[in-house]
C-alpha cells in the first residue's frame, strides 16, 4: 500500500493504474480468434471440442430442467431466501428504468420514437468455483423487466461441477434455456449460433480475459454490454470516518484478484495512518490474504489531498467503478462527483450492499469508462426506432431546407427526392386552380 502526498506521486500512480488491464497478449488474442472462427465454422462440434479441452467434460451442451432442479435443491434454504429478497429489490429498482414510446405533433408532421425490447439476449455467468448467483440476478432481471422474451444463459461447469446457488437463482427467475459452456466458445455460440444454440441480439455478463476479448471481437455481429475490467473502489473520507470501516471496504475489492484497485483519498493525515494500521490488522485475518496483499501492493493507495474538494477532483479523474463517500455530510459532495459507476454515501452504505441486495445493478463500468458509460440496466435491453410522418404541407415547409443542405453536400439524388415531390405538388396545384373563364350558355 502506497502513501501518496505529491501531485507527481499521484500522477505516476494513475499511469500505473491505467496500464493494469493491458494483459491481452498476442497469444491470448490468437487463441480467442481461433476459438471464435472454429465455432463459426463448425458449430456444436467446435463448442464440444473446446469444452472438453478447457472445462474437461463431455456432457451435453444443454442443461436440462431436471438437472437445474436437482442442483438447486442442494442450496441452503437461508441463502435461497436471501436471493429471493435480493431479486425482488433488484426487480423493483429496475422497474423505475422502463421507457415508453412517445410522439409529438406539429403542423403537417408527427414525429416520435417506438421503444421495444430486444427479441433475444444471451447472458454469460461465470461457473465453477468462482460462481456468483448474484450475477444471474443482476444480468437477467433487467432483461426480464425490459420484456425480452428469450434469454439464453451460458454457465461453464468445469469438470462437470454445477453450482447449486447459481442453479437456484436460474430456477427462481424461470430461465429454461441454459447451456453448460463457457469461455470464448460460449461467446461465439451466442453471437454466431450453432445447431443447438440460436444466435442472440446482445450478450451481457462478466468473464475472464478470454471472455472479455471474445465479446469485444463479436461486437458488431451482436451488441454487448461492456468490456469489464478488474474491480475497483475509491473512497473519499474526512477525519470523521471510521478507519476500520474504510479498511474493510478497501479489502472487499482487493480480495477479488491481484489486479483489483483499492484507493483512499483523504485530507486527514491521522486518518490515513489509522487506515494503514487497520489494513495490516484485517489482512492477517483474511482467507484470501495473498491475493489482497498483491492487489494492495501494486494497485492500492492512500492519497493525501489538500482538501475534500481536491479529493473529488482526483475521484473524477480516476472515474472508479465504486465510489464511497465517508464524510460528515456526504450528500453535499454529489454535485462535485461526475464520474463513477455507483456512488455510496455514508458509513452505513458499504459497497457490498450494492453487490448483492440494495437494488441498483452491480454490473458497472470499470477502468475509467464511467466517464462515458453507465451501469447495466433495463435500457440496455431496449431498442429505439424513430418514426416520421409528414403530409404535403409539412413536406413543403422543409423542402427548401433539405434540398439546400443536400446540394451543399454534393448529394444530388438526395435533393432530387425533394424536387420531384415539389414538382408534383406544383402540377397538382395547377390542375386544381380555376381557369378564370366563364362559359354562359
Amino acid at each position: 500500500m502506497k502513501l501518496l502526498q505529491t501531485p507527481r506521486e499521484v500522477e505516476h500512480f494513475l499511469n500505473v493504474l491505467n496500464r493494469r488491464a493491458a494483459g491481452v497478449t498476442p497469444q491470448i488474442e490468437a487463441t480467442v480468434r481461433t476459438v471464435l472462427a472454429g465455432v463459426r465454422r463448425r458449430g456444436d462440434k467446435a463448442v464440444l471440442a473446446y469444452t472438453k479441452k478447457f472445462d474437461r467434460h463431455t456432457l451435453p451442451i444443454h442443461l436440462s430442467a431436471a438437472e437445474i432442479r436437482k442442483a438447486s435443491a442442494k442450496a441452503d434454504k437461508a441463502v435461497v431466501r436471501a436471493l429471493e429478497r435480493s431479486a425482488q429489490r433488484i426487480w423493483d429498482f429496475h422497474e423505475q428504468q422502463k421507457e415508453e414510446s412517445w410522439s409529438v405533433s406539429e403542423p403537417g408532421a408527427v414525429l416520435g420514437q417506438i421503444v421495444r425490447p430486444l427479441a433475444r439476449a444471451g447472458v454469460y455467468v461465470p461457473g465453477g468455483k468462482a460462481s456468483y448467483p448474484s450475477t444471474v440476478l443482476m444480468n437477467v432481471i433487467p432483461a426480464q423487466v425490459a420484456g425480452v422474451r428469450e434469454i439464453a444463459l451460458c454457465v461453464p461447469t468445469p469438470q462437470g461441477e454445477i453450482n447449486s446457488y447459481v442453479m437456484a437463482a436460474i430456477r427462481m427467475l424461470g430461465i429454461s434455456e441454459v447451456y453448460r459452456i463457457g469461455g470464448a466458445q460460449a461467446i461465439g455460440a451466442l453471437a454466431y449460433g450453432t445447431e443447438t444454440i440460436r444466435e442472440v441480439d446482445k450478450i451481457v455478463g462478466p468473464g475472464n480475459i478470454y471472455v472479455a476479448l471474445a465479446k469485444k471481437m463479436v461486437f458488431g455481429e451482436v451488441d454487448i454490454d461492456m468490456i469489464a475490467g478488474p474491480s475497483e473502489i475509491l473512497i473519499i473520507a474526512d477525519a470523521s470516518a471510521n478507519p476500520a470501516f474504510i479498511a474493510a471496504d478497501m479489502l472487499s475489492q482487493a480480495e477479488h484478484d491481484e489486479l483489483a484497485s483499492s484507493i483512499l483519498v483523504t485530507d486527514s493525515p491521522a486518518l490515513a495512518e489509522a487506515v494503514a494500521d487497520a489494513l495490516r490488522m484485517q489482512l492477517r485475518q483474511l482467507k484470501r490474504r495473498e491475493i489482497a496483499e498483491k492487489s494492495l501492493k501494486t494497485f492500492g493507495a492512500i492519497i493525501l489531498a489538500e482538501s475534500i474538494e481536491v479529493a473529488c477532483t482526483i475521484a473524477n479523474a480516476i472515474a472508479p467503478e465504486h465510489l464511497e463517500v465517508l464524510t460528515d455530510q456526504p450528500e453535499r459532495l454529489l454535485a462535485r462527483l461526475s464520474n463513477a459507476g455507483a456512488i455510496f454515501l455514508g458509513q452505513w452504505t458499504p459497497e457490498p450492499l450494492g453487490d448483492y441486495a440494495a437494488g441498483p445493478n452491480h454490473t458497472l463500468p470499470t477502468g475509467g469508462t464511467a466517464r462515458f458509460s453507465s451501469p447495466l440496466g433495463v435500457y440496455d435491453f431496449m431498442k429505439r426506432t424513430s418514426v416520421l410522418q409528414f403530409d404535403a404541407t409539412g413536406f413543403s415547409g422543409l423542402a427548401e431546407t433539405v434540398s439546400l443542405i443536400a446540394d451543399a453536400e454534393g448529394l444530388e439524388a438526395h435533393a432530387n427526392t425533394i424536387r420531384v415531390r415539389t414538382a408534383s405538388l406544383k402540377a397538382s396545384s395547377r390542375k386544381r386552380k380555376p381557369s378564370g373563364k366563364n362559359v354562359v350558355k
